[in-house]
Parts: structure tokens; C-alpha cells; sequence
């Protein structure tokens, strides 16, 4: 709810077309490191600023969002390292949960 109006609705259309198996074409691009297209980065600015989501599509019934955040880092495009560790550990745990 932090992101601002323009991105939060950007952002919500693109997990709406996931939802319906669809991937938003300018938006959503696969997360590399994660072994195949089924962790997603979405991408959007505002006003200079960058905003990043990761979402999983890896079961069928629903999108898990794994992580939201305001890119703060101005020296490259890449997801710093501790948003990569975060996604890492939130779609471990998500898929522990599940196998229980």
C-alpha cells in the first residue's frame, strides 16, 4: 500500500492477468535463478523512482506475491542481493508449507 496509486494499479493488473495464466508483456519478466518462468519480477517507476514485485506462479490455484519493495539503489538494474536472498527464503518456505 506504500507504492504509489499509478504503480499499485499497474502492478494489480499484472497479477490479474496471472491469474488468468496470462503474463503482462512490458511489466513481468522471469526472475533468472529460480529454474524455469514460474517466479516472475514485475518492474515499474514512478517519478524516477523504481518499484520491484516478485510474484510465483509455481501452483496453480493461486499467485503468491513473495516480495514488494521501493528499489533504493541507483548503481544498476540488477535486485540487490538482499531482496534476491528474501524471494529465495519466501518461496523455500512457501514450498515447505505446502508439502506439509
Amino acid at each position: 500500500m506504500r507504492f504509489p496509486a499509478a504503480v499499485q494499479r499497474e502492478m494489480g493488473y499484472a497479477l490479474f492477468l496471472a491469474q488468468m495464466n496470462e503474463r503482462h508483456t512490458v511489466l513481468a519478466k522471469t526472475l533468472k535463478g529460480f529454474g524455469g518462468g514460474s517466479v516472475v519480477e514485475m518492474k515499474a517507476q514512478d517519478r524516477g523512482n523504481a518499484y520491484r514485485a516478485v510474484y510465483t506462479v509455481r501452483f496453480a490455484e493461486a499467485v503468491y506475491v513473495l516480495h514488494a519493495f521501493h528499489k533504493k539503489s541507483k548503481a544498476g538494474t540488477k535486485t540487490p542481493k538482499p531482496d534476491m536472498d528474501l524471494v529465495e527464503k519466501r518461496l523455500k518456505d512457501l514450498i515447505e508449507e505446502r508439502q506439509r
